[in-house]
């Protein structure tokens, strides 16, 4: 939803939610099937657009077309590895940041009202168990991060009272 916000389209109906799963599905067999490692669909694109304006999906695919082909021919590659990591970092930290905003943004724009008590515990201990870098275990059972912060969100949500 924040792509939406971001890019003033709503992509959960055109192409539809439906077909964002099945391409991330396909992405991760892809992966798989060539030995890469597990994909996972995170929204760093979303920092770019928000600083860049750019919220054409064609020159999204470019993008990501390019990516894929400067990881393959060696000369690039080495280039790119050659940028010092701090500058690495603070790109993220400007990604990330802008993300965080644009999640922000959308709380506001949907009217969510932050003085209810409800609305603060749930968007807290979202944020707080996402940033923070909390994690559940059990026996060989791991979670963590985004998937973490997703399922304290709705958990909150079902099981704190509705002060209507």
């Amino acid at each position: 939803y924040v792509v939406n916000t971001v890019t003033g389209k709503d992509f959960v109906k055109d192409p539809g939610l439906h077909r964002t799963l099945l391409g991330d599905g396909l992405a991760c067999f892809c992966a798989g099937l060539l030995g890469g490692p597990p994909v996972t669909t995170y929204s760093e694109v979303t920092g770019a657009m928000s600083l860049t304006k750019i919220t054409n999906p064609q020159v999204i695919r470019i993008a990501a077309i390019s990516a894929i082909l400067f990881s393959v021919i060696g000369k690039i590659s080495a280039l790119l590895r050659s940028i010092p990591s701090a500058v690495l970092g603070g790109i993220m930290l400007l990604l990330f940041g802008t993300i965080a905003c644009a999640g922000i943004g959308n709380l506001v724009n949907n009217c969510i009202d932050l003085s209810r008590t409800r609305n603060i515990i749930i968007v807290s201990l979202t944020l707080t168990v996402g940033i923070g870098g909390a994690a559940f275990n059990w026996g060989d059972f791991s979670l963590s991060g985004i998937g973490l912060a997703a399922l304290v969100g709705v958990v909150l949500n079902l099981i704190l009272p509705r002060e209507d």
